[in-house]
């Protein structure tokens, strides 16, 4: 197309220029025409189904800021989590590899720092659970690069300061360090605050959604002489179910903590799209908006109160609907506008393509798992076969799955009851046929690779 340009030569125009004074019409700054690389803000939602965006086909939420970003951008339709639930997905994330690799984050740490399978329950004795600073961590790196970093919002990671994100490489970080806070008291279930400012507590009034979008724009806004790379990671539209409008003199009761309406969840993702708007018009303002690349994805699946249509499951299982999630990149003059994607991908791979447009590699001892596929959607590459894998554990229950072409094999664990699947999921997205009776050989080649693959994730922690 003839107002794009490849990764290297926008960086190299973008390099070469000593200044341009008309930066304005192209919504780049001075600062960045001078020789600023890309700056890099990660949106990420908490449990926001795939059917759950207009732009993915939804009918009762409104959202036209992120609509509005994939019109500009790529939308990606076969990009999927690294795991059905928080921790492991954002410990995927920050390190670019397989979250089994770490050991002790393959489940969501429980409310209060709380192991919750034999691995991870060893881990918390030892006061060890969560992603420890040894490991790959994509702020670290672009830090490194001369980025400045920041997280504004859910961290979950590790709840003693040894695991904070002021550790991984982010000079600045605001929010709740666990995986679920009440919207307007900021506290977890009975009562703990977790609302953090870098490795302080702290009090802010406010809804918790517009309190992160508030941070993200004050980091957004603050003058500075080097590119940066910020992370936005919402609680929306995750539980407690909680409006704006919502708020009650006491935090919701444990009991009342995973209730809640459709109606309330559209509520809760339409302000985060407002609040998404609110940090692209600062992007704008600041004349940043044309030498940022935005990436907007969910961390997972939905719920039942969410929608994960036209496939089937929810957040916590390995079927589609569980792992499959929207994403969508903004990349203005490197990638097409309008486009979608159906490239295989991951969430670690967001994490390979961070590090390619920062211009950073990863130590050689610890390799990415994930592939820089912004590389692919500039290049307009045919997506290549790979394969993907996946295990989730919780208390007695352990999921697995594997994907390869269009076969995709699951098995449930719970106890000593085994239960195996085989779909087809590009003729079969819902997974309503199980083909694992008539398709012996596909199902046998499947568990090879997975427990190739299981073997070779081990971690020595």
């Amino acid at each position: 197309m003839a107002d794009r340009s490849t990764r290297r030569q926008f960086l190299s125009q973008v390099a070469g220029m000593a200044a341009l004074t008309v930066a304005s019409a192209a919504g780049v700054s001075a600062t960045a025409s001078a020789g600023r690389r890309p700056n890099i803000l990660l949106i990420i939602a908490d449990d926001l189904g795939y059917g759950d965006l207009g732009c993915y086909g939804c009918t009762d939420i409104r959202t036209p800021v992120i609509d509005k970003l994939a019109e500009q951008g790529v939308r990606c339709t076969n990009f999927y989590s690294n795991a059905p639930e928080c921790t492991p997905m954002r410990a995927a994330l920050m390190t670019g590899r397989y979250q089994h690799r770490v050991g002790g984050l393959e489940c969501a740490i429980g409310i209060g720092n709380v192991g919750r399978y034999d691995d991870a329950i060893r881990l918390r004795a030892r006061n060890e659970l969560g992603l420890p600073v040894e490991e790959t961590s994509i702020a670290r790196m672009v830090k490194r690069a001369g980025y400045a970093t920041a997280i504004c919002g859910k961290w979950h990671l590790g709840y003693e300061p040894r695991f904070s994100a002021c550790r991984h490489g982010f000079d600045h970080a605001f929010g709740p360090l666990g995986g679920t806070v009440d919207y307007f008291h900021h506290c977890e279930p009975g009562g703990k605050r977790t609302l953090y400012l870098n490795e302080e507590p702290i009090e802010r009034d406010g809804y918790l959604t517009d309190l992160i979008t508030e941070e993200a724009i004050r980091f957004i806004k603050k003058e500075r002489d080097t590119p940066f790379f910020l992370d936005v990671s919402y609680t929306a539209p995750h539980s407690p179910y909680q409006g704006p409008g919502d708020r009650k003199d006491k935090p919701v009761s444990a009991e009342d903590w995973n209730k809640g309406s459709r109606e309330t969840y559209a509520v809760m993702v339409e302000r985060m799209d407002v609040g998404i708007g609110a940090m692209l018009k600062a992007l704008d303002e600041k004349r940043l908006a044309g030498n940022t690349v935005v990436i907007f994805v969910s961390d997972n699946g939905a719920n039942d109160t969410g929608r994960n249509l036209p496939f089937s499951g929810y957040k916590g299982g390995l079927f589609e609907g569980g792992i499959r999630v929207p994403c969508i990149v903004r990349w203005p003059g490197v990638l097409p506008h309008g486009a979608v994607s159906d490239h295989l991908s991951i969430s670690m791979d967001l994490t390979a393509s961070i590090a390619g447009i920062a211009g950073v590699a990863p130590a050689k001892e610890r390799p990415f798992d994930g592939i820089d596929v912004l590389q692919e959607l500039e290049a307009e590459w045919p997506a290549h076969k790979r394969t993907l894998f996946w295990r989730a554990r919780r208390g007695e229950r352990t999921w697995r799955a594997v994907r390869d072409g269009s076969r995709k094999y699951v098995s449930r664990k719970d106890g000593e009851t085994v239960k195996e699947f085989l779909f087809d999921v590009e003729r079969d997205p819902g997974e309503k046929t199980n083909l694992l009776a008539h398709r012996k050989g596909d199902a046998k080649r499947l568990k090879g690779l997975l427990a190739k693959w299981e073997n070779e994730v081990r971690h020595s922690r």
